[in-house]
């Protein structure tokens, strides 16, 4: 399942990043859709972060 989850966040990582990069190139402004999914994965790399600190957190120090 982690397998799965990771092949799905690099896919779209690699997507999102590929087309705005193409965008910002071509001076063209960004789709909505294009916004929303980055805004998405940002939201879930944030949320990610914070959910893995906290079971380091208390891995370390034990609860």
């Amino acid at each position: 399942m982690v397998e799965f989850a990771a092949l799905t966040y690099g896919l779209l990582a690699s997507v999102i990043l590929s087309a705005a990069k193409r965008n910002h190139r071509l001076m063209q402004p960004h789709p909505p859709l294009l916004l929303y999914m980055g805004y998405l994965l940002c939201g879930l790399s944030g949320g990610a972060a914070i959910a893995l600190g906290y079971l380091a957190i208390r891995t370390i120090f034990g609860s």
